[in-house]
């Protein structure tokens, strides 16, 4: 779709009247939304890159100083995960609770570290740790809407910046992200864990280094049956956190593909997105909703406290999406957490000498017609497990964090950042990747028309190195536990 013809665009938003969405996540109205993609693409289309983020290696941190806002259940994992991993120093604690900062410094007292400053209380305390001036990183765990204001504060004030996923939620917060970190040449890292599980950085060496041949098709999803968790139960006091119904659940009163990055993210590495070849355009999909409406309104027949959650015209069960790459291969991303489904993230790599794929399990890698025999699983493992993960996976096994994937990010990022190396996945990874979400949206809500995906890189994909899971001459971040 050529976006200079803007008239075009407005006819299909009045010819979409009946397909308007009440609720779009950072957008006010579907116009909003319109008004956003084509801004998007005539950005993209005129974009100069400021400074490339890609292979970017900062100055040295020996001892890398973190700042904490959002330690709920995901922020406070994070807090003892990196009580494992010396020369690091958690500087500062914040959440809007005060119950919530009170209990990681138990878990920095409990590992033998000091105190940490405390910031709770206010919605924007975490402004101060932001300009907090014996801070290095920021990691990010709050809630989405926050992510980005946080994230673009934090690198104002001369900090690196993790970030959970979804790192951005709309085309405009992904543009900021991008914008902020070349001008402050300060690294914004989304926390995609799922890159570092050990199939999926397996295949990704695999890839690289041909034994698929040239990859066609890939596939990644985020299948989980969360119905049961959507709607929060009601607090037991005032002020008591809702758990996921308090977020979750305004997320899906639209359709599209709400949270892309788990199967996304892996799969983009092994096909050299942004590094070699590029997201060219979007169409997607969404069954109608046949669940979630239904369950509110059963629990709200109860509990007169669940009558917040209907009526909301929640926007669909399973949604695909369906991306072209500038070489012409394609990617298919799902998401789906009301259906009684096992866990799935498909995790699908299909190249011109063979096939992989992880769910559902065992994964399996063919290099024919059939998965090979487990003892030549065994030696692939053998030769082809990266670096990376040989060097850190028994102390990640038991430590843990999904498995061991969630220390294995930890424990990379701060190695690359005291050792002055360029990080697995940049800023412009963070904006693709979370631009699904925004796109799918339109898409669905436009007959599944393609649109297309904004180039964040600038041109540069096309002279972008691809990801490197060696330790590149780092690795010597210590760790508490062997």
């Amino acid at each position: 779709m050529s976006f200079s013809r803007r008239n075009f665009l407005k006819n299909t938003t009045a010819a979409a009247g009946g397909l308007l969405l009440p609720a779009l996540s950072g957008y006010a109205s579907e116009n909003a939304l319109h008004n956003a993609v084509i801004d998007s693409a005539n950005k993209s289309k005129n974009r100069k890159q400021v400074f490339n983020m890609c292979g970017y290696a900062a100055p040295k941190i020996p001892v890398v100083r973190i700042g904490y806002v959002g330690i709920g259940g995901r922020g406070s994992w994070a807090v003892n995960r990196m009580t494992n991993i010396k020369n690091v120093e958690i500087k500062a604690l914040c959440d809007v609770r005060e119950a919530a900062v009170k209990s990681n410094q138990q878990t920095l007292k409990q590992a033998g570290w000091p105190a940490a400053k405390e910031y709770y209380g206010d919605d924007y305390a975490w402004k101060k740790l932001c300009e907090q001036d014996d801070i290095d990183l920021v990691y990010i765990a709050t809630p989405w809407e926050w992510h980005v204001p946080i994230a673009m504060y934090a690198m104002e004030h001369g900090k690196h910046v993790a970030v959970e996923v979804p790192g951005a939620r709309t085309l405009e917060e992904c543009w900021q992200l991008v914008e902020t970190s070349e001008r402050t040449k300060k690294h914004c890292m989304q926390l995609e864990n799922c890159c570092y599980d050990f199939f999926e950085t397996l295949t990704i060496s695999m890839a690289q280094k041909g034994v698929f041949g040239e990859l066609v098709h890939g596939e990644g999803a985020y299948i989980h049956a969360l119905l049961d968790g959507l709607f929060g139960a009601p607090p037991k006091n005032a002020g008591d956190y809702a758990g996921e119904g308090a977020w979750r659940w305004k997320e899906n009163q639209k359709s599209g593909n709400l949270y892309p990055t788990h199967g996304l993210g892996p799969v983009a590495q092994a096909m050299n997105i942004n590094r070699g070849d590029k997201m060219e355009y979007l169409t997607s999909m969404s069954s109608n909703d046949f669940m979630m409406e239904a369950l509110a309104e059963k629990l709200a027949a109860g509990d007169p406290y669940y009558k917040r959650y209907t009526g909301k015209q929640y926007r669909g069960n399973m949604n695909t999406s369906v991306i072209k790459t500038n070489k012409g291969k394609t990617i298919m991303v799902q998401h789906d957490i009301s259906s009684p489904r096992p866990y799935s993230r498909i995790h699908a790599i299909s190249g011109t000498k063979g096939f992989v794929q992880k769910f559902p399990e065992p994964a399996r890698i063919s290099l024919g017609h059939e998965p090979v025999s487990d003892a030549k699983m065994k030696q692939l493992e053998e030769q082809y497990t990266p670096e990376l993960i040989r060097h850190v996976e028994q102390a990640a096994k038991k430590i843990g964090g999904h498995g061991g994937m969630d220390f294995i990010m930890d424990w990379r990022m701060i190695d690359c950042l005291r050792n002055g190396l360029p990080l697995d996945m940049d800023v412009y990874d963070l904006a693709s990747w979370c631009a699904v979400t925004p796109l799918s949206v339109w898409s669905v809500a436009h007959r599944s028309n393609s649109i297309d995906m904004p180039d964040f890189t600038g041109g540069s994909w096309k002279t972008n190195k691809p990801v490197d899971l060696t330790l590149r001459g780092g690795g010597d971040t210590e760790i508490v536990k062997q």
